[in-house]
This record gives structure tokens, sequence and C-alpha cells, in this order.
């Protein structure tokens, strides 16, 4: 087994060169991220041509998947911290040992739970939809997305590989190509193209898993063309590394898991109140998700270069490279949420067309737009901190904040107390302030600089 040095110290850099190695970490992670964006909006207006109902029964199946898979995506999580810390200690050789372990669990968790899956999908759909025609559409779709889970969860475990090794360009370019080749998939086998079969919903989703698993391919392809020196595919690790994934990862899947189901929540909180506002509040969150992706791509960068920091044995270094990154963020995302303070009525006509739902989410949206810098510092510190590997403490105060807090507070202010989608997305954005607070103490208080990975 070879090493080289540790990675020399950065705390000498000027604050112009961190800056500076901030942003070419981060920006291929945003590019990636706005390309999938941007595939899911064709995605569905390709849906849009083949029936309304195909459309509802998408857009549901596609939330399901997402719950569904979200306990082998954090396996990304695990990998990136180990990955970033291997690198930080000059452990060069041992830095693809944590993919080894993130490829092997993501088949010994994926085979069998979509095996599961597919066999419950029916089932599934009866809490999903009680109209027939949608399940009729729907279930064979999230079938066939559930047939994909375990190259998902390899995609990213891969992921959490190239950003924990500052790689993310490999991230980027991959990303982007398996977003041209789900849409060529879908294209093909939504409408019959190409001397393909025409399947509708049924195409989409079976062209959606193709891509993923092209992009699999893709991915193991450049890492045995680049990371064999890392130790790819050279051996499986140890049972402590193995341990250490899992103990990483597991917090991290169980708080996407609560997160999603959280806001399947809060939208059925908002439905209460009224059809208009609910259609509002998808298009809001739709929205702030989209601006919301420079400040989660900053947040993949703080992860690597927290933990490349505290394989350094320099945890001050790591602190000041998650308040580095929140400030750029915080700069940032003040310019974004910009046009949403200055012209919501223009940003919202382009996905709604009724005025009496733009005048319901025009205040929302300003009040988003104008305090979206600090909900940057929640989303930045708490990548910072899974990538110090304290995963445990992120887990227990965003799952305890969202359920204890956000939603019963959510339900009284709108269903009980009648204040309507202003005051249940008031009370939201102050949520988020106080998250942000909560996050940016926990990281203060460094704790988590003691966490071994």
């Amino acid at each position: 087994m070879t090493t080289s040095s540790p990675l020399p110290p950065t705390a000498a850099l000027s604050p112009a060169k961190r800056r500076r190695t901030i942003a070419v970490l981060a920006l291929p992670i945003v590019a990636g991220m706005v390309s999938q964006n941007i595939t899911n909006l064709i995605d569905t207006a390709m849906m849009g041509f083949v029936s309304a109902t195909a459309l509802a029964a998408v857009g549901i199946s596609s939330f399901a998947n997402f719950m569904c898979i979200s306990l082998i995506t954090g396996l990304s999580a695990g990998v990136q911290a180990i990955a970033a810390r291997r690198k930080g200690e000059g452990r060069d050789s041992e830095t693809a040992i944590p993919l080894n372990g993130g490829l092997f669990l993501s088949a010994v968790i994926g085979i069998p739970a979509s095996i599961v899956l597919v066999f419950l999908a029916p089932w599934i759909f009866t809490f999903l939809s009680t109209d027939p025609a949608v399940r009729e559409v729907g279930v064979p779709y999230l079938q066939a997305r559930m047939v994909g889970m375990t190259f998902i969860g390899m995609n990213f475990a891969f992921r959490g590989f190239w950003n924990g090794t500052s790689r993310p360009s490999v991230y980027m370019r991959t990303i982007i190509a398996i977003h041209i080749a789900q849409i060529g998939f879908s294209w093909a086998l939504i409408f019959g193209h190409l001397g393909m079969p025409e399947l509708g919903a049924l195409g989409a989703g079976i062209g959606t898993t193709m891509s993923i698993i092209f992009g699999t391919a893709l991915y193991a392809f450049q890492a045995w063309s680049i990371a064999r020196g890392n130790g790819f595919l050279e051996r499986l690790p140890r049972r402590e590394t193995l341990r250490n994934i899992i103990t990483v990862s597991l917090p991290a899947s169980l708080q996407q898991l609560f997160f999603s189901a959280g806001f399947t929540v809060l939208f059925a909180i908002i439905g209460r109140i009224g059809t208009s506002e609910l259609a509002a509040a998808s298009v809001l969150l739709n929205i702030s998700q989209t601006a919301f992706l420079p400040g989660l791509g900053l947040g993949l960068a703080a992860a690597s270069l927290v933990g490349q920091a505290l394989g350094r044995g320099d945890p001050a270094d790591a602190k000041r490279w998650g308040w580095q990154v929140m400030r750029v963020g915080m700069a940032v995302m003040t310019v974004i949420g910009l046009p949403m303070v200055l012209f919501p009525t223009p940003i919202l006509g382009v996905f709604l067309h009724d005025a009496a739902v733009v005048t319901i989410a025009k205040l929302p949206l300003q009040l988003a737009g104008s305090t979206i810098m600090i909900e940057a510092v929640g989303i930045i510190i708490l990548n910072a901190l899974q990538g110090a590997g304290a995963t445990k403490s992120v887990a227990k105060f965003s799952i305890g904040l969202q359920w204890v807090l956000m939603l019963p507070l959510a339900y009284v202010i709108g269903p009980v107390l009648g204040f309507g989608l202003i005051g249940v997305w008031a009370w939201f954005v102050f949520y988020r302030f106080i998250t942000a607070g909560v996050f940016a103490a926990v990281w203060q208080a460094g704790k988590w600089q003691t966490v071994k990975v």
C-alpha cells in the first residue's frame, strides 16, 4: 500500500484563493444539478403530450420513487465523508475503498429492496391516488423506476467519491450525459420513435431507468481509467470501514426520508386550506428548489473541504472552510433571490395562468426571495456537518425541527387559525431561520471536529 503526504495546510491561502477553491469545486456540481432540473422539465413536457392522467401519474410516482430510494441515496454522504478524509490524510491509494463499499452496499440493499418494491407498487399506489386511471398508468411507471434502485445507489456512491476527492468535473460531465441519454430513451419509448414501441408513461419509466444504468457504466469506466491507483475495485473495505459507511450514511438516509415525507404532510396541510393554495404552493416549491441549487452545490463543496481539512488534522481550518463557504453562499443567494422579490408576477406567470392563483403566490414568493440567503446558511452548514461525518447530529436536529416544530404549527396556523397560505409560508420561512440558527450554533460548538470516520 502506498500513501502520500497529507495535503498541505490551506489556512494561509488568501481569501480570494479560498473563494476560487470554493468556486472550482461548486460550479461543476451546480452545473450537473441544473442539467437535472432542465431534464425534469423536458420529461414533464413530453408527458404533457401523452395525457393529463399520465402527467399526474408520473408526478405522483416520481415523488414516491424519491421517498423509496432515500434509504440508499444516503450512501453518498458516507462515501464522500470518508473519501475526503482519506484524501486529506494523504492516503490517496485508499480513497476509492469507501467507494467500493458504497457499491457493495448498493447491491446488498438495492437488489432485494427493488424486488420487494416492484411487488408492493400496486399497494403503495392505493395511498397515492384514488383515481383508477391514474393508478393504472402510475403503477407500471413506478415499477419500472424501482428496477433501477441498485444503480441509483451506485451512482450516488460515485458522486460522493468524485466530490470527496475534488473531482466534481467527472460528476458534472457524467450527470449531463445521463440526462441527455434519458431524454433520448424517453422520447423514443414514450412516442414510439426509432422503431421502439409506443409505451407512453411506462416508456418514460423504462427510459429513465435505462439512462441510470448507462450512467453507472459510464461512472465505472471513468473510475477504472482514473481511480485504479486509488484502490477502485482492488478490494472491499474492512468490516470497520463498512461499519463506518453505514454509521455515516444511515442517519443521512433517514434524514432524507423524513424530509421528503415531511413535505408530503406539508402539502396535505396546505390542501386543507384550498385547491388554489395547493397549486400555488407546488409552484413556489419548484421555484425555490431551482433557485436553491447553487446553495446545495456550495454545501457539497463545503463537505469535501471540511472532510479534507479534518483528514489533514486541521479542525480549525475545517471550521474556517464552513464559515467561508457559508458567506459565499449568502452572497450568491442574495443575488438569486432579488428577481423573486422584484419580479414575482412575471416569474409566477411562467407556471401559473390563473390570475387569482398568481395573487395568492405573489407575497410568499417575495418572502422566500428576500430570505433565501438565510436558508443558505442552513443547507451549507448541514452539508458541512455531513462532510465531517456528523450525520447523526444533522438527522437529530433536522427531523426534530421539521416534525416536532414546523409541521404541527403549520397545521395550526393554516387550517385551524385560518391564516391561509401566506401564514403557512411565513411560518415555513421563519422555521428555516430557526434551522439555520441551530446548525450555525452546532457548527460553532465544534463537537463535530472529533468525529472519526
